[in-house]
């Protein structure tokens, strides 16, 4: 598709077809849509971005997306901090908390292990995650990374790091099936995985 009769209309298109899932087809479609919109709600949708890219912060402690240096889930007293559940991104946070099954802490690593993307240990927040671990205040870590073959990598690499320390280190349930992702798995079957979680030595014989 080319002959847009407006460089604007180009341009935009150009910008909605970056995204990941959307082809220039959907794109024209999602511009064509704005473009009947009032001006003032699309200077909204434009601003909302905006200020995400511009204002957005990392929570210090957990690393996960917030709008404060500490983020509302590591500020709640109501939390226990000595349990951390270890997650790839901001989406498997949502996924475990839309369960309202898990009442501990997170510790977001930014990514998993992948030698294909160039993604290694260093990359990630893995540093910051066994400094945690090192004061001493945390008793149990679950590793919750998708099942795949990253995360179990992923999953592995972190073992090895943590299991001199005094410190339980399990796994959830294969509820999850393997290959999927956290955040599509439906809330019953991802809470029923963190309550039925397993030491992650047993994963070895599986």
């Amino acid at each position: 598709m080319g002959n847009y009769p407006s460089k604007l209309l180009s341009n935009a298109v150009e910008q909605f077809s970056t995204l990941p899932g959307i082809g220039r087809r959907t794109a024209l479609r999602l511009v064509l849509h704005l473009l009947k919109k009032e001006k003032e709600d699309v200077n909204l949708f434009g601003q909302s971005f905006i200020d995400l890219r511009n204002n957005i912060t990392y929570c210090q402690s957990c690393h996960n997306i917030s709008d404060t240096p500490t983020c509302d889930i590591c500020s709640n007293s109501n939390r226990d901090s000595s349990i951390i559940c270890v997650v790839e991104d901001v989406r498997d946070v949502m996924a475990i908390e839309n369960t309202q099954l898990f009442k501990g802490k997170y510790h977001v690593l930014g990514g998993i292990i992948s030698p294909m993307d160039g993604i290694g240990p260093n990359d990630l927040n893995i540093d910051s995650l066994i400094a945690n671990v090192n004061k001493g205040e945390i008793k149990e870590v679950i590793m919750a990374l998708s099942a795949t073959m990253e995360g179990d990598t992923t999953n592995f690499y972190i073992y090895k790091k943590l299991k001199s320390f005094d410190v339980n280190l399990s796994t959830i349930a294969r509820g999850v099936a393997i290959g999927d992702e956290l955040e599509y798995a439906d809330e019953i079957t991802l809470g029923r995985s963190i309550q039925n979680r397993i030491p992650f030595e047993q994963t070895f014989s599986s």
